[in-house]
Formats: structure tokens, sequence, C-alpha cells
């Protein structure tokens, strides 16, 4: 059985993000629907956008910019590398903390 709210939480997450839109496409919910449906661990998901959000984060500053993240499909290729590669539940904690300021920001300016 699908839980219903899993695609929500997931998409609650991924509005939450810095550089993430403040709003949902139907094609975000679609999304965050067949990935729950694949019964892709809703944890995976998470930690493959912290992962995402990090590398851009805390990306080398003489690199040019990136722009925006306009889409939760940004997420898919990062979901896909966690899925065969796999990541500890300690290096995403790690993460949630390196990242704190950033999603603390970005709380803020939504």
């Amino acid at each position: 059985m699908i839980n219903d709210t899993a695609p929500e939480k997931l998409l609650a997450l991924y509005l939450s993000l810095p550089q993430t839109p403040s709003r949902l496409s139907r094609h975000d919910r679609k999304l965050a629907q067949q990935l729950i449906e694949r019964n892709t661990p809703t944890e995976l998901i998470e930690a493959a956008m912290l992962l995402a959000i990090a590398r851009r984060s805390f990306r080398d500053p003489s690199l040019p910019p990136l722009g925006s993240i306009r889409s939760f499909h940004y997420f898919l290729p990062v979901i896909e590398e966690v899925l065969s590669t796999g990541v500890s539940s300690d290096y995403v904690h790690y993460l949630r903390q390196k990242l704190a300021p950033f999603l603390e920001k970005a709380a803020e300016s939504k």
C-alpha cells in the first residue's frame, strides 16, 4: 500500500531547499508519486536531494554560478546515483548538519 503522505513529504522537502521554486508544478507532483509507486525509499530520495544541494552549495566559488533549480526532476540523476551506490545514514546526518545554515536561510526567504 502506498503512503499518501510520502509524496507530500518529499515535495515539502523539495520546496524547503535552497534554490528551488516556491511552488510545485503538476510534473513535480507526478514524479514524486511515481517514485513512491516504484517503492523508492523516501529516505534515499531525501538523501539524494541533500547530496545534490550540498554539491551545489559547496561548489568552488570561482566557478560561474548555477541557475536555480526549476523542477523536482533535477534530482533524478542523483537519486539514481544513490540507488546504485548507496549512502550511509551517518553521511546523511553530516549533510543535514553541514547544510543547516543554507536550509535556514532558504526557509526565511520563502
